[in-house]
């Protein structure tokens, strides 16, 4: 069975690779969503989308976030 942190990982790399963006190999709860990682706030809605639909979590249930540890500290949190 494949971590709800890896699952957050292979569909950031799904989604990099769909705007033309190479994968990355390896992550760190300090990747800024934007600025890092390359997305916009279209992306962010479906980052949401996929997360919520994959794991059953909506890691922006709380408000907005902007770094992967926040992801992960919500993931977390409803485990």
């Amino acid at each position: 069975m494949i971590s709800n942190i890896n699952t957050v990982h292979e569909i950031i790399n799904e989604m990099r690779e769909g705007k033309g963006l190479p994968k990355f190999d390896s992550f760190h709860k300090d990747l800024d969503l934007r600025n890092d990682l390359g997305f916009d706030s279209f992306d962010l809605a479906e980052l949401t989308v996929r997360i919520e639909d994959a794991i059953k979590i909506d890691v922006f249930s709380n408000g907005i976030i902007t770094s992967l540890g926040q992801v992960y500290s919500m993931i977390n949190e409803d485990n």
